[in-house]
């Protein structure tokens, strides 16, 4: 679903994910709706199953392994974008959210076995501040922090990820390239990637997103009118089966068509997304009434979240916290703070944190804002203070906030580094041994400050067991290692963060300066170095795939 118009004019740095919404493969692509308005609700070779809904077996023109080779060739690029970014503490809250709707999406059938264990599933987060959120081919979503922030509550945010998920597992764009048999799907990739090399230089991402259009319209890479109905009826179920309200529909809706106005200044018509029309939004306030909210399930349960096949922000969030309204005025005050570069903002967001009167949201953003401005102390007071005002149910999201002021304070600032230190033991071993990502990172990186590498080392191994496909906890484990002079397991562990984020000829090169290690260190550890011999050989097959399939 296109939530909002893209301009041509944007940011250097977040060129490479406008043009991928030029190149057709977001699930609101531009294209010429005479083309694509009329098409039936299930393109050539998708079966119909009850309800007038595809079946989800293999899509005449593009296997389920097809589109996923395809889906890992776009994100491979997207993990080298500046705009793409891991935070740990929106990604435990993002899989609050995310976990329950895949959940649900299991429950109703629309994503069977097959579906669930052959496609991504990930998240990924961008930078922009326009309020967006996209799905790739092969089960890759994207939010962007403008979403989070503009959000009044989990149901609206929720809403706009099961509309994506729905379009995953409808596979609509599988459905939507076997209709153009002309264009293969190492072609899309193709001109995708092209496309992001002009990311240097706007003018060239400008010329080439231009001639694009007739690309794009040609291909018919766009989701018809048809197939957004149906992300929405299909997402709406999810939803509400997940256990938030409808009336998350319905507001974003709204919120959606109000943000489109003020930002439509009526040029470059062909990439305008689908308007969201008034059936649409009627659509789903009838709905309302017929389909309650059900029992919520997974974490909104605060029960341990199912082990999911996925990496970075897609990591399932152990013993996860209830999705409560306080913990998203938190997040979107930290995504608003995220997204914001200009020191203004930060100053006036530190302003108006400081009265007496502050809600919970405006105290999160003013020491978050306040730590960004080099204010520590004054940041450890706000978090302090916003501590003693949420519920127990979110003191998780403040105790992490405290951790990243520690952390991120600069020598010779407040509080001292005594202080820093007590503190930071305080909140450490709480943190490790929390079993969530967020925690589990920032105690970890509290442990090496505190001169505790191997208590780092110790807790991160166990994760990456768990979650071999986390970039993040791989580098932060081969910090741990090198601290503690153990070279040969830091090089594997960066040979693993770059396997994570799909850079095999990366990960290649790490295995073997791992194998080039003089004899001593190689000799010191031979079960790792047999590690490392047999992860080179099957990383080395993986990159030889992936250039195949290039």
């Amino acid at each position: 679903m296109n939530l909002l118009v893209w301009p041509v004019h944007r940011s250097r740095r977040a060129a490479s994910w406008r043009v991928i919404a030029l190149a057709g493969v977001l699930s609101w692509a531009p294209v010429s709706l005479s083309m694509a308005q009329n098409l039936p609700p299930a393109a050539d070779g998708a079966a119909l199953v009850s309800g007038g809904l595809p079946g989800l077996g293999d899509v005449q023109g593009m296997s389920i392994a097809a589109e996923r080779r395809l889906g890992d060739s776009i994100a491979r690029s997207i993990y080298r974008d500046p705009d793409y970014l891991d935070d740990p503490v929106l990604g435990d809250y993002l899989q609050a959210i995310w976990q329950p709707l895949l959940a649900a999406a299991q429950a109703r059938g629309d994503v069977p076995p097959e579906l669930s264990e052959r496609l991504a599933w990930e998240l990924m987060i961008s930078r922009d501040r326009r309020v967006n959120a996209f799905a790739l081919p092969g089960g890759y979503l994207g939010v962007h922090l403008g979403l989070i922030g503009v959000t009044e509550n989990a149901a609206e945010l929720a809403s706009v990820m099961a509309h994506e998920l729905s379009h995953v597992s409808q596979r609509h764009i599988a459905r939507l390239v076997a209709r153009q048999d002309r264009l293969a799907p190492w072609m899309m990739g193709a001109m995708i990637l092209s496309m992001l090399a002009a990311r240097a230089n706007t003018e060239v991402a400008s010329a080439a997103m231009v001639g694009s259009q007739a690309v794009a319209a040609q291909t018919q890479l766009n989701f018809s009118r048809d197939m957004e109905r149906e992300a929405d009826r299909v997402g709406f179920g999810v939803l509400t089966g997940a256990g938030f309200d409808g009336e998350g529909f319905v507001g974003m809706f709204e919120k959606l068509q109000q943000a489109s106005r003020l930002s439509d200044d009526g040029s470059f018509p062909y990439l305008r997304s689908h308007p969201l029309s008034s059936e649409r939004m009627a659509d789903m306030r009838a709905r309302l009434p017929l389909e309650p909210a059900r029992p919520a399930v997974g974490p909104l349960r605060d029960a341990p979240t199912p082990v999911a096949a996925g990496l970075m922000l897609s990591l399932p969030v152990a013993n996860s916290a209830p999705v409560v309204p306080e913990l998203h005025a938190l997040m979107a005050a930290r995504a608003r703070v995220l997204a914001e570069n200009g020191p203004d903002r930060l100053r006036a967001w530190l302003q108006s944190g400081q009265g007496p009167q502050a809600g919970t949201g405006e105290l999160y953003a003013a020491a978050w804002a306040a730590m960004r401005l080099g204010q520590t102390d004054r940041a450890l007071d706000l978090a302090q203070r916003l501590r003693l005002q949420v519920v127990p149910a979110v003191r998780w999201a403040v105790d992490a906030l405290l951790l990243e002021v520690l952390l991120t304070a600069p020598p010779g600032t407040t509080p001292s580094a005594s202080e820093r230190a007590e503190r930071l033991v305080a909140l450490r071993d709480q943190a490790l041994a929390s079993g969530r990502r967020s925690l589990t990172l920032l105690g970890a990186q509290a442990a090496q400050t505190t001169g505790e590498p191997q208590r780092a080392a110790t807790h991160l191994q166990s994760w990456v067991v768990q979650h071999p496909r986390d970039a993040l906890a791989w580098q932060t484990l081969a910090r741990a290692y090198q601290a503690q002079g153990q070279t040969l397991r830091a090089i594997r562990a960066e040979a693993e963060s770059r396997v994570a984020h799909l850079d095999y000829a990366g990960a290649v090169e790490r295995f073997k300066a791992a194998q080039a290690l003089p004899a001593a260190q190689r000799a010191a550890d031979p079960m790792e170095l047999a590690i490392v011999d047999s992860r080179l050989r099957e990383v080395d097959a993986l990159l030889r795939a992936s250039v195949a399939d290039e």
